[in-house]
């Protein structure tokens, strides 16, 4: 009885005192639709991570790869051999705009809805800023260098040669092993950008030629003379790259796209509801802005991971 009598008491203490289980409080003093945004995030990254691992995994067991230098190494106006530099703009547009939005959060717990509309203005030009540059990055390489999801002009040399001529004599245009190339369609030139000469002016009929052969898309694969390895001596012509690398960097940069592009939307309607005062008359600190905030963090943080594996790795 004596037992049973301490097991009551220590409940009546327990219901007078409150329980964590009792309900009607915020887990992890976190409201529910922040608590939701949460789990959404995570599932996304879970999302995200298993594109970039397989994409690490392809890399990593294929004998050749485009290099990050040589495929990303053109800018807009012209600009050529200048790698990376165009990613890295769009990356600090992005990074901007994620202090951009710290900003805008904090004018929210200030109930200040003018601080709320400016911050959040910037925040949707970094990210429209941002789109702009990946869409240029893409007419660039679908258009002008004709990669699509199952194309990959990109290659990587695996042996030392010299490039024959329209003739099948030897120029002096020599090449390393791990050099990279970039297969360019028939009478459209190779461009200055990539280092090949311009054989434009040539008869550049599909099939086999003296020192090239153009295949069925009208792609020319220029022919060369092995000089040093077992295969020394023979002619070979260049091969295509992975195909897997177009389409995961099509997929991969459309899907964080989408997501930027989805943000910007939100944010531009969760700014236009700043500025009527809805947010105002709730009085939660502009929880709805500070929401969007998180995911728009997210975004920014999954760019970092997509601009490691695809432009530095």
């Amino acid at each position: 009885m004596a037992t049973t009598d301490s097991v009551m008491e220590k409940q009546d203490l327990d219901n007078q005192g409150g329980s964590s289980w009792d309900g009607g409080e915020a887990p992890f003093k976190a409201s529910y639709g922040k608590l939701m945004m949460w789990y959404f995030l995570l599932s996304d990254a879970f999302t995200f991570a298993g594109f970039l691992i397989a994409y690490g995994a392809l890399r990593f067991s294929s004998p050749t790869w485009p290099v990050p230098d040589f495929v990303f190494s053109t800018a807009p106006f012209g600009v050529h051999d200048a790698p990376l530099i165009f990613v890295t703009i769009m990356s600090f547009l992005l990074i901007i705009s994620s202090v951009t939005m710290v900003r805008g959060v904090q004018e929210g717990h200030r109930e200040n809805k003018n601080g709320v509309v400016f911050w959040m203005l910037l925040t949707i030009i970094g990210g429209i800023g941002f789109l702009s540059c990946q869409a240029w990055e893409w007419t660039n390489l679908i258009a002008t260098e004709h990669m699509t999801v199952n194309v990959n002009p990109f290659g990587t040399h695996v042996e030392s040669g010299v490039y024959l001529d329209a003739d099948g004599k030897e120029t002096d245009e020599v090449f390393e092993a791990g050099d990279s190339y970039l297969i360019h369609k028939a009478g459209a030139g190779h461009g200055e950008d990539h280092g090949e000469g311009d054989h434009a002016d040539h008869d550049y009929s599909q099939g086999d030629h003296a020192g090239y052969f153009v295949n069925s898309d009208n792609f020319l694969q220029r022919k060369y003379l092995v000089t040093d390895g077992p295969d020394a001596g023979e002619v070979k012509m260049q091969q295509f790259g992975p195909k897997a690398f177009g389409a995961l960097f099509f997929f991969i940069t459309g899907f964080h796209g989408f997501h930027v592009f989805s943000g910007v939307v939100f944010l531009i309607i969760i700014m236009v509801n700043a500025g009527s005062g809805l947010y105002m008359a709730r009085k939660n600190g502009h929880e709805m802005v500070e929401k969007i905030g998180l995911y728009w963090h997210f975004v920014d943080l999954v760019w970092v991971f997509v601009f490691l594996v695809f432009y530095l790795l």
